[in-house]
């Protein structure tokens, strides 16, 4: 009898879990995925692409269903819409399509529906459809070309690489301003002072202490906005780009199978507790933290623990990164950046990030290389 693999979210994680089954070639075993955007968005270089002349759409935007097309069509499906409501007492999700809802049922269910900025009109992730995402990022690329006054607020690994482009291109020609609401940038990571260095020479101004209360429109027909402070200070500025924060896609999962984060709770197999088929991977789990190298390793274990759950195998424990790193590109030459607590040489950051923000290894995930 055939077996239903349900995997909902067609970016890192779900594709990468996609096309490790797949390439399996499981006996009887259907791949059913489920993605809002048609196509594969590289999010990692949106920071490049709002720069004028730089990355093109098709640069980091490509079509998923062709990525598909090299397996049997018996052993997959896609399906172009969003999960609306998971039941996992009937083992069936209901999904919203342009055509109306359709109920899809699965022995095996993985969660991979990432995460969003919590303000719509910001690019850094692909939270809407494909037409949305090139129209935002278009928008994007329009303000910041015609702004000669800049904030970015959010001083986290985002925010650092979002100065550091607008400073590399901008820099010596409009107002730059990074707001972090701690005394350092990345939240004081051993890193800062180093990307805190680098963004100084690229002539970007960072206020620390400076966390974001709200916004509005300045002066009537200004065009500017008003970025008020916690303090009470207010900076008037052409372009407001905010990086603050992500908000998990888990609306969908019934709520006691979340944490007070709304990420999903799960166990040293990332499989979500109290449940013996539903697996998940990437920041809607936010364990031990969102990031796109965690992502890649928690979508390698969740694929393998669902080949042995359909063989009715015992799943085995997720090990996490060797080492924990971070790299932040800081403009297009530069980096900062540590491997566990030894900070990692600014050319090294770019060699290894900075150089392409990791295009290189987006045909990877579109052919399953990675998996």
């Amino acid at each position: 009898m055939s077996k239903t693999v349900l995997v909902l979210g067609g970016a890192y994680g779900g594709l990468h879990v996609a096309h490790a089954l797949l390439k399996k070639q499981l006996k009887d075993v259907k791949v059913v995925l489920v993605t809002k955007n048609t196509h594969f968005y590289w999010n990692l270089a949106s920071i490049r692409r709002i720069i004028p002349g730089q990355y093109k759409d098709e640069d980091i935007l490509k079509p998923i269903e062709p990525a598909l097309k090299r397996y049997p069509s018996t052993s997959y499906e896609l399906i172009i819409g969003s999960a609306e409501a998971a039941d996992f007492a009937s083992k069936t999700v209901r999904v919203a399509t342009a055509t109306g809802d359709r109920t899809v049922a699965y022995d095996q269910l993985v969660l991979a529906t990432g995460s969003r900025t919590p303000e719509p009109d910001m690019p850094w992730k692909a939270s809407s459809t494909y037409e949305e995402v090139v129209a935002l990022l278009k928008e994007t690329e329009d303000k910041v070309k015609a702004a000669s006054h800049i904030v970015v607020a959010g001083a986290g690994a985002t925010g650092v690489e979002l100065a550091g482009e607008l400073g590399f291109e901008f820099g010596k020609t409009k107002e730059i301003i990074l707001l972090s609401a701690g005394d350092k940038v990345l939240g004081g990571d051993i890193a800062a002072p180093a990307a805190a260095n680098e963004l100084k020479k690229l002539n970007v101004a960072i206020k620390y202490g400076a966390k974001v209360e709200s916004t509005r429109p300045a002066a009537e027909g200004s065009g500017k906005t008003e970025v008020v402070l916690a303090g009470g200070e207010t900076i008037a500025t052409d372009l407001y780009l905010p990086t603050m924060g992500l908000v998990p896609n888990t609306e969908y999962v019934p709520t006691q199978f979340l944490n007070e984060n709304k990420t999903v709770k799960v166990d040293e197999f990332l499989r979500v507790l109290e449940t013996t088929d539903v697996w998940a991977a990437g920041d809607v789990v936010s364990k031990p933290r969102a990031g796109f190298m965690i992502t890649q390793k928690q979508a390698a274990a969740v694929a393998k623990n669902v080949e042995l759950a359909l063989a009715d195998k015992a799943p085995l424990v997720a090990k996490g990164l060797p080492v924990d790193i971070l790299a932040c590109a800081v403009g297009r030459s530069r980096g900062a950046g540590r491997m566990n607590s030894f900070r990692l040489p600014s050319l090294g950051v770019w060699l290894a990030k900075g150089r392409t923000l990791g295009l290189q290894m987006m045909g990877g995930y579109l052919d399953g290389g990675v998996a």
